[in-house]
């Protein structure tokens, strides 16, 4: 393992309700001011570490414990390296797929900060950030490989290349989600919904219902109010689509108004249904309108 000196970057502030994504067998991953992710599976400890934390000053340099074969001094790659078509270019930024394991990391320090930035004065948020992003990049390694017809992909907003001026991949990503592709289970209209298993079901997941999902979403605070986060939604939203997704999905802190304000904005509707779900009260399942 290797130590490097990494400048905190600054976020959106985050809710201290610790929630997760809802990947089967996943787990814990950081939440946005403007999106809230759920798993049913999240521990009671994992909840109280969560509600614990709190975030060192500012402008401390923050030192991360990374995988040594990392190279943080490596340049923002060429788009002409990537080979990638599926992109949205808008301002001085690009959203797309991450494809570097730098990458990765970086956003799974993105989301350690986010996850506890509303969070002061403990002495032990830097080595719960650490062991936070440590795992996270690993959870993201594991679920970018394609499983039993679930996809994960880790998009990330890049500055866009400039020949004037030279960002290393560190200090080139901007922010992050997550879309997973998925299948609804039989008789399922919306994830997590709770209906009664069929006396004889089918095995074949392609004739359920393919839905998109979007969590993680954070920003770094140095790029807010440019547009990104929106950019990224409707990027993943596009993707979905393309992947064959009839539907799409996120969670949202029941009191997370600007979440809710943005993603109406966006199209996306509640879903009564799942409201009525007492163990899950604190969150809104919303989904993308027709």
């Amino acid at each position: 393992m290797a130590t490097i000196a990494l400048q905190r970057p600054f976020l959106l502030k985050t809710s201290s309700f610790g929630i997760k994504t809802p990947y089967r067998n996943d787990r814990a991953s950081g939440i946005w001011t403007m999106s809230a992710n759920w798993n049913p599976s999240q521990t009671r400890e994992q909840m109280e570490i969560s509600k614990e934390l709190r975030t060192v000053s500012a402008t401390e340099s923050v030192p991360v414990v990374a995988p040594a074969e990392l190279q943080f001094d490596k340049p923002q790659p060429q788009d002409q390296m990537l080979f990638q078509e599926n992109r949205l270019q808008f301002g001085q930024f690009v959203v797309r797929k991450a494809v570097l394991d730098e990458e990765y990391w970086t956003a799974a320090w993105l989301r350690a900060e986010s996850h506890w930035e509303d969070r002061r004065n403990d002495r032990f948020a830097d080595n719960y950030k650490r062991k936070f992003a440590e795992q996270e990049y690993n959870a993201l390694k594991r679920r970018s490989n394609t499983q039993l017809g679930h996809k994960c992909t880790c998009m990330v907003a890049v500055k866009k290349e400039n020949r004037d001026v030279k960002h290393t991949v560190l200090k080139s990503v901007v922010g992050t989600l997550d879309l997973s592709i998925q299948y609804l289970s039989q008789g399922e209209t919306f994830p997590g919904e709770r209906v009664k298993n069929p006396l004889f079901c089918s095995i074949d997941r392609k004739s359920c219902g393919r839905y998109g999902y979007i969590s993680n979403l954070c920003v770094a605070k140095s790029a807010r109010r440019q547009g990104i986060a929106s950019k990224m939604i409707l990027f993943a939203i596009s993707s979905a689509k393309r992947d064959g997704a009839e539907q799409v999905f996120v969670h949202v802190h029941r009191f997370n108004a600007p979440a809710q304000e943005l993603y109406h904005k966006m199209g996306f509707q509640m879903v009564e249904a799942a409201s009525f779900d007492k163990s899950n009260e604190q969150i809104y399942l919303l989904q993308l309108g027709s």
